[in-house]
């Protein structure tokens, strides 16, 4: 009995259908009034390299600091002291309850509410203190660290309480059974929406116009104002801004694989193990030939 395979006539209509569509869109692009020479005369404009600087350096230190602040409030929302966990869901409800836009509007205009800074010890203007750097530092920062709280929660909470039980049964405290027994078990479960936190706060950063902190955004912004190639800066910027997505995005795959390693026996192989593979194999199979 000789087998037939069964025609999937849908998928190939499904498919000229999507890359007549993109053709299409190809098309209208390049009949736009789009000044396309402009694309890659101003991609590495000093201005540019500048702004992806600091959008990089926005991003890791907004991160860094709502990691820490999601390590903290997660391990006081899962604590039996009902002050602290009261304290930790008040700011998870908080920040993740407002926009991230507003946010950062309220910590760029804390003037209007405290003129002067009066700690004690520090005293100075508030604009003088909250520099564009220092309000998107902390607009972006305190937001992410309450998503970061609900993300390192789930991924403590999905190590198995008999951990727990074991490290104390071995005399360790509390801090050193978190720090010790149950976070490096936990990364497993926190790396990867983590990872997805920080690719979403490389764009999330573009926010930050908003309080006058130059990134990749607002040196094109500044650009098209003055060359009047508004569009070409967009793409600019969306091309920049690919790029870095793209560049962690392959991190993010590396250091999942890394904290993989307790939960699989063997990897999958990575996309450069693969290439490997199929070249050896289509060399032996030349060889033999």
């Amino acid at each position: 009995m000789r087998a037939i395979p069964v025609r999937h006539y849908g998928r190939w209509i499904s498919a000229v259908v999507v890359i007549g569509l993109v053709v299409a869109l190809i098309v209208a692009f390049s009949q736009g009034n789009v000044r396309w020479a402009t694309v890659p005369e101003k991609l590495f404009d000093p201005s540019i390299l500048r702004g992806v600087v600091n959008t990089i350096w926005i991003s890791v230190t907004a991160m860094a600091l709502g990691l820490a602040l999601g390590v903290l409030f997660a391990v006081m929302r899962l604590s039996k002291n009902p002050v602290t966990s009261t304290i930790a869901w008040f700011y998870i409800w908080l920040f993740r309850g407002t926009p991230v836009y507003v946010q950062l509007l309220i910590w760029f205009n804390l003037a209007l509410i405290f003129p002067i800074l009066n700690l004690g010890f520090y005293k100075d203007e508030m604009t003088q203190v909250m520099t564009p750097f220092l309000a998107a530092l902390l607009g972006l920062g305190l937001n992410e660290g309450a998503y970061m709280a609900e993300i390192v929660r789930a991924g403590i909470q999905s190590v198995d309480e008999g951990q727990t039980e074991a490290s104390h049964a071995l005399g360790m405290t509390r801090t050193q059974t978190m720090r010790r027994v149950v976070l490096p078990q936990a990364m497993r479960v926190i790396v990867p929406p983590s990872g997805n936190e920080f690719i979403n706060m490389l764009k999330t950063s573009s926010l930050v116009v908003a309080v006058q902190y130059f990134d990749l955004l607002r040196a094109a912004q500044d650009i098209a104002s003055t060359s009047f190639a508004v569009m070409e800066m967009f793409f600019v910027a969306s091309i920049w801004y690919l790029a870095l997505t793209s560049v962690f995005s392959v991190g993010q795959y590396y250091l999942e694989r890394r904290y993989a390693r307790g939960a699989l026996r063997t990897l999958p192989p990575t996309p450069l193990q693969k290439i490997k593979a199929k070249l050896s194999s289509f060399s032996n199979s030349k060889a033999v030939a």
